[in-house]
Parts: C-alpha cells; structure tokens; sequence
C-alpha cells in the first residue's frame, strides 16, 4: 500500500483490505458494511481532527492521498464519506471554544460516521428546502423526505439539510438509530451503486437545538468539499481500470495472427494504450493533490479576515470547477480504452471491467461539469465570482436569488 503518511498500521490494513471482495460487492450489489465499519474503527474518519482530539491531523493533500488509495480499491467507499469530511470541516472550522464542537470532535474521534441528506426530490431542495423543523413541547423535530443520501445508511448521524418556521434554511445533525429515521437502499443508478445514495424518511426524527445551524454559517467552501471528494473517486476509478488492464494484459495468453508479437504483453500497440490510461490516472491524481492545496488554504483563512475568507473560498470552487471540467473527458476516454487491449474477452461480466466506466460515467454527472465550465469562463472574462452553494429541484418561480 501506497500511504507514505503518519497514519495507523491498522488503517493502512483497512484500506488495503477494502479493496479485497470490491468486485464480489459490485457484481452483486452488497452494500459494504463491514468495511465501513473496519475503516470507521481504523481511523478513517478522524483524519482531519488533531492529534489533540485524537485524530491524525492531516491536513488536505495528506487526506486525499489517503481517500486516493482508498478509492482505487473501491470507489464507492470515498463517496460514502462525503458528507462525514464535510461536518467534520466545519466542526474545525469554528471556533474550539463553542460548546458543541467539543462534544463533536470526541464523537468523531470515536468512529462516529455522519451521512449526507441534503438532496430531495421533485419540487423539494429548490433553494427551499421542502424538510421542516418544527418546534415542540419536547423539543425540535425535522420531518422530511430526501434522496441520494451518500453513506447516511452506513452511518451513526445525518447532516440534513431543512427549513425552520421563519424560513431560514438550516443544516441539522440528526441521529440516525430512532423510530423517526428511515433509510431505504433504493438508489437505482448503473454505477457506484454501494454508496448507500437512497431515501431517507424523517418523520418527527428528535433532534437537539445545539445540533441546528444556519446552512450559510457552515464553513464557506462547503460544495468545493463535496466536489472534491467525488474528483478523488474520479481519480481512484481511473487508478483502478489502470491497474486491472494492465494486470489482465500481462496475463493474456491469446493473440491475433496479424498482431505485433506473439505475447499481448509485449505489443507496441497494446502497450501504448496502457500507458495512455496510466497517463490520465497521473493527471487525475496530480490535479486532485492540487485542488487540495486551495482548500487548505481556504481552510487556514478561517482565521483572517471575512473578505480573505470568501476569496479563498471562492479560489476552492473554482478550483474543484476547473478539475471538474479538465477530467472528465480523459477519465471517460480512459476507462473505455482499457477495452481496447484485451479483445473480446474483456467485456466478460465476471471481469467486471464495466464498472469502471459506469462508475465514472456516474461521479462525472454529479454537479453537471458544463455549468462548472461557464462559471469558470464568466470568472476569466468578467471577473464573476463562482456559486458556491447551490440546490437541485423543480423550480416554482420565475426568479430565485443565489445562495452565497
């Protein structure tokens, strides 16, 4: 295993052995739980937090070499820990002293894991959420329906998304294990199907009023974290379809009369195509480790002024943008040639070479790239500064204003 980083032997085993039965999940569709709870109980979760709190204290390039690895043994597993990295973000990025934040960090320092539930479907989620808190005599209670909830299946909290009587949109931590939580594994999707991504019920679901907070008092460069963990499971499929190509090639007894040599593994032409897939699995991984250094910088300027704050943010969602853009073609044009080298043979389902093509085709749908390149063209020409939150759902109105 590749991890030249301080982190635990146990967790370098974890991730190692994450990747052991992937392919036996992927063909039949079961969901990782066991590994999840082996890389939550490793350490995987507490990346982030300081040493003082019992974490690693890596900072964003240390992270993503690990996430990196990780999801070259399984994709969906970075993904499933998309919404985790981001509450633990904005748990470090406020101030040590509030009260929650303590209880928080010992939490995740315990192996706690928090799930997304932010999307919702239809109508809802339209830069209003359409999931309710509500106050009563016993305290707040979040009623609601949301789809791809990544990893919330997995995990001990959902971060969701809500509205409250006065209409201010809040990000509520919900505890999972209660009779007003329900998670369905439904999602449908042809690729990174384990990411548990389905429906959660939120019917009366408790939750504590330490735990509600304003959506755009959360750390400022929220969604440029979302993207980039998906750009590390862009990376990691590409990796990936890198490295069962090549291993499958060198095996390849079978050859063509009119083919450069009698052994696959040693065909000029095979070859070539090899190290053009192992190119663009160096430019994904290059580009990742880059974009990770802007949101460590947006992560320090959490501590200069509001104006450096939102600059640096701002740098993150471009940034997360631009990677966006500039990988999706090559990351989609590597995990289709990989085909290319072993004949028919390679679209064997038990080989199950197509995963990694339906599992790039699906992270690169996320958070549509040719938004993300106008948005990076209007900031070259016109100096427009990026969306840096942003909702999905059916709009009811003519004209809404952005949330910044």
């Amino acid at each position: 295993m590749n991890i030249h980083l301080p982190v635990s032997a146990e967790l370098r085993d974890a991730v190692e052995r994450a990747g052991l039965s992937a392919l036996d999940r992927e063909r039949h569709r079961e969901l990782a739980r066991e590994q999840v709870r082996t890389l939550a109980d490793a350490g995987i979760g507490r990346l982030r937090l300081p040493l003082s709190s019992g974490g690693s204290g890596l900072d964003w390039v240390q992270t993503s070499v690990v996430l990196l690895e990780l999801a070259a043994q399984d994709s969906n597993l970075p993904q499933v820990l998309r919404g985790h990295f981001a509450v633990e973000e904005d748990l470090l990025w406020r101030p040590a002293g509030e009260e929650p934040v303590q209880g928080w960090l010992a939490r995740l320092a315990a192996g706690e894991l928090v799930g997304n539930a932010w999307t919702e479907p239809g109508k809802g989620g339209f830069h209003r959420s359409g999931t309710l808190v509500s106050e009563t005599s016993t305290g707040p209670v979040v009623n609601g329906v949301k789809y791809y909830t990544t990893g919330a299946i997995f995990a001990d909290w959902l971060d969701v998304t809500a509205r409250d009587a006065d209409d201010n949109e809040l990000a509520v931590l919900v505890r999972r294990d209660q009779p007003g939580v329900q998670i369905e594994d439904d999602w449908d999707g042809f690729g990174q199907r384990t990411t548990g991504s389905g429906t959660a019920r939120l019917s009366d679901a408790a939750v504590q009023t330490s735990e509600l907070r304003g959506l755009t008092d959360r750390f400022p460069y929220q969604t440029a974290l979302y993207q980039h963990i998906l750009l590390i499971v862009l990376a990691g499929i590409v990796e990936a379809a890198a490295r069962d190509a090549a291993a499958l090639l060198h095996e390849r007894p079978r050859t063509y009369t009119h083919a450069n040599t009698r052994t696959p593994r040693t065909d000029p032409q095979l070859l070539q195509v090899i190290g053009e897939v192992d190119a663009a699995a160096a430019l994904a991984r290059a580009q990742v480790l880059h974009t990770a250094t802007y949101l460590d910088a947006a992560f320090a300027a959490r501590t200069a002024g509001p104006e450096e704050a939102i600059a640096a943010a701002n740098a993150a969602e471009l940034s997360t943008g631009r990677a966006q853009v500039a990988l999706h073609r090559p990351a989609l044009e590597a995990v289709t040639r990989i085909f290319d080298v072993l004949g028919a043979s390679g679209v064997s389902q038990t080989r199950g070479l197509d995963r990694h093509w339906r599992n790039a085709r699906t992270v690169t749908s996320h958070n549509p790239w040719v938004y993300k390149a106008r948005i990076a063209g209007d900031h070259r020409v016109n100096g427009t500064e990026p969306v840096r939150l942003w909702s999905v759902g059916e709009p009811d109105l003519p004209a809404v204003t952005q949330l910044v």
